[in-house]
């Protein structure tokens, strides 16, 4: 074949691209595309913004805002039996976070508690500022109130900071136990007190969980601590979290629940016995006549069915009582129970 045989073929013109005239695509474009410019932008866009729109908002939880609440007024005065300090503590905020992303902004040197809820079969996590830490340290031992507690950095926390944290952290355990009561009755249990993050790893790096930061202010020092729950952890409970309106009993008006109670006990039933059943002929219950015997296939022992409303609620024997026919259970019908 020859250079003039291939003129021979008309090769169709490229499919034109609905773009505006002049238009290209750039790195930058590509970039934004899948949300990774490097312009400082007020928010996420792109691909990463429609993925990393499954975090869900702590307002879908509005109970347990309530729980928190709960936990501040019951936990300072638990600190101050502790301390006999004037002790402040206040809920600074509630936020659902990616447990990678939380583990990444842990201020350091820190403590992180691992703590189990049974009830629930899942983790939780703790985590004191050294901050706090070092002021509880320093309340425990008699320090000076008012005074700023001395920070001692580049080593490790010691066994003596240690076991003296514990005990707020046992307490912040109970407390938060306690508020989530009318919720559900748990317990949390401290398994391990850590100080990396690496071997505080209770949930994948994109789980999504729910971090509640509370302040705590003892005459001038003090700091933060943090309670992180997986959603995981919540689930048990997710339906009782999710509702907006609550009170103590969980929605419960004690009330109408009695009166409705007394007055469905006072309520009169009509309950009947049907002895025996017998099919005849319609030319036969024509031809009944006054002083004629119906035989049954019933004895006097046979035990039949005492009804309410069509509904079978218990088997019974004939007797009599006194002057009047009387019937005894003998045993009860369940619902389903042919």
């Amino acid at each position: 074949m020859t250079d003039d045989d291939f003129e021979e073929f008309d090769l169709p013109d490229p499919p034109a691209m609905d773009m505006p005239e002049g238009a290209t695509f750039d790195q930058a474009s590509i970039d934004a595309l899948f949300g990774d410019s490097s312009s400082d932008l007020p928010q996420k866009s792109g691909l990463r913004a429609v993925i990393e729109s499954r975090v869900v908002s702590h307002a879908r939880l509005p109970m347990l805002e309530v729980v928190c609440e709960r936990m501040v007024r019951s936990f300072a005065t638990s600190m101050r039996n502790l301390t006999s300090d004037a002790i402040e503590v206040s809920l600074d905020d509630i936020a659902s976070v990616r447990f990678g992303d939380f583990m990444n902004r842990v201020p350091l040197p820190c403590m992180l508690a691992v703590f189990k809820v049974p009830a629930w079969q899942d983790y939780g996590l703790v985590t004191i500022e050294a901050n706090l830490i070092y002021a509880v340290v320093d309340a425990l031992l008699g320090g000076r109130k008012g005074a700023a507690p001395r920070k001692i950095e580049g080593r490790a926390f010691t066994t003596i900071e240690t076991t003296l944290v514990s005990k707020m952290i046992e307490l912040v355990l109970r407390e938060f136990s306690t508020a989530f009561e009318p919720i559900a009755p748990i317990t949390m249990e401290l398994e391990r007190i850590e100080t990396s993050p690496r071997f505080a790893a209770i949930a994948g790096p994109t789980n999504v969980a729910s971090a509640a930061t509370f302040a705590v202010d003892m005459d001038g020092r003090g700091g933060n601590f943090t309670i992180l729950l997986p959603f995981a952890t919540l689930e048990p409970v997710r339906g009782k979290l999710s509702q907006r309106f609550m009170g103590e009993k969980l929605g419960g008006d004690n009330t109408w629940r009695d009166h409705m109670r007394n007055e469905i006990m006072r309520t009169e039933v009509e309950i009947y016995t049907v002895l025996g059943e017998r099919e005849m002929r319609l030319a036969d219950v024509h031809s009944l006549e006054v002083g004629q015997t119906i035989p049954f296939d019933v004895t006097p022992d046979d035990p039949f069915e005492v009804c309410c409303g069509g509904v079978p609620l218990a088997r019974a024997q004939i007797g009599r009582q006194r002057n009047h026919v009387a019937i005894g259970i003998v045993d009860t019908i369940k619902q389903g129970q042919s």
